[in-house]
């Protein structure tokens, strides 16, 4: 089964497999009803179209959300004992799933490399990862052609997606020699990248280097994790369908500046990575020159400072779902309170920001 969505069928990018299945005489069947934050219904769905069209195989092609779909279908085909809901967190599916083919088409979620498949529960305006080692896709293609498709304001987002995992794998208490090479390899790429493919689509160089700036964060923070970030976006996703891209574009500069010290040693060192600064500056220098780049690189690729949508009635509800989901499972650089976060939404609310 292929798992994708139907604009990317429309646009013709999906041509080329299919003849060389066709001409391999490999039967398949197109499962294209997949949205930005897929909901369990569409997973269901997918499920019941893999089991009827008898299929033994998935391939995801698309952006991180048809791959957390082919994802979310696999788990359900080694565990149809369980629902949606009872795969939420840590290890509850310990079966293999059938072979799994990730073809990113966004330079972002890094879904291609990682254990994690984020499913939305529109009943419960709740946005959750399903996280076990065997949703790791046997095979990821990073083709560069495939991103060119892309609008520039795609281009920002899922970008700044991929370096919010970077930066919050390289922050975090869990990271490895390993993956903290992997993060500052795919914050170099980024820095250097993203404004190229955002500012002309066309540049393939650009679009592969930020290709693998995915697959190397996507690598990184699918061993060391995420945090606050992440936590915040989802909720955000789950209550206001917000793409998760933009999300965590707006919410990273926050969180980072909201750790203050606690972070500046490792900002600093990425700062240096990404040629933003030298070791004869300051460390706390380093870190807010980092953490104001990152906002400079929003404002030039027209991502909105702040999260519009966000109604203030609602933000101790986001809150408490976004310390639900962080504590104790994200190993955050510093133990925030539910108060903490408040505070967090409403720094990145506008109408807040200008009462």
């Amino acid at each position: 089964m292929i798992v994708t969505d139907s604009n990317l069928l429309s646009l013709g990018l999906l041509d080329e497999l299919l003849l060389d299945l066709d001409n391999n005489d490999i039967k398949y069947k197109i499962y294209d009803s997949v949205k930005t934050n897929p909901t369990i219904s569409v997973v269901e769905s997918g499920y019941n179209c893999y089991q009827r069209n008898k299929c033994d195989s998935i391939i995801a092609f698309g952006g991180g959300s048809p791959i957390d779909v082919a994802k979310a279908i696999g788990a359900k085909v080694a565990r149809p004992d369980k629902n949606l809901r009872e795969m939420k967190g840590l290890l509850k599916i310990r079966k293999e799933i059938p072979p799994l083919f990730a073809i990113p088409t966004t330079a972002g979620s890094g879904s291609e490399a990682t254990l994690s498949s984020v499913i939305t529960d529109s009943e419960n305006s709740d946005k959750y990862a399903i996280n076990d080692p065997v949703l790791i896709p046997n095979y990821a293609i990073l083709d560069p052609v495939l991103t060119v498709e892309l609008t520039p304001h795609l281009t920002a987002i899922t970008g700044m997606d991929a370096l919010t995992h970077a930066i919050e794998a390289y922050i975090g208490k869990n990271n490895t020699e390993e993956t903290k090479r992997l993060s500052r390899q795919a914050v170099k790429l980024i820095f250097n990248n993203i404004y190229l493919a955002y500012k002309d689509g066309d540049d393939l160089q650009a679009r592969k280097n930020m290709l693998k700036a995915s697959y190397y964060a996507g690598l990184s923070f699918t061993r060391a994790y995420v945090g606050y970030v992440h936590a915040m976006a989802h909720s955000l996703g789950g209550y206001y369908d917000i793409s998760h891209g933009l999300a965590n574009s707006v919410i990273l500069p926050t969180v980072l500046d909201f750790y203050g010290e606690n972070v500046h040693n490792e900002l600093a060192e990425l700062s240096r990575v990404a040629g933003l600064s030298t070791e004869n500056q300051l460390v706390r220098d380093e870190a807010e020159g980092f953490i104001n780049s990152i906002i400079e690189l929003n404002q030039k690729m027209n991502i909105p400072p702040r999260i519009e949508e966000i109604n203030r009635n609602d933000i101790p509800e986001l809150a408490k779902r976004a310390i639900e989901e962080a504590n104790p499972l994200y190993p955050v650089p510093e133990i925030l309170t539910e108060n903490d976060m408040k505070s967090l939404f409403h720094e990145i609310n506008r109408a807040d920001n200008n009462s």
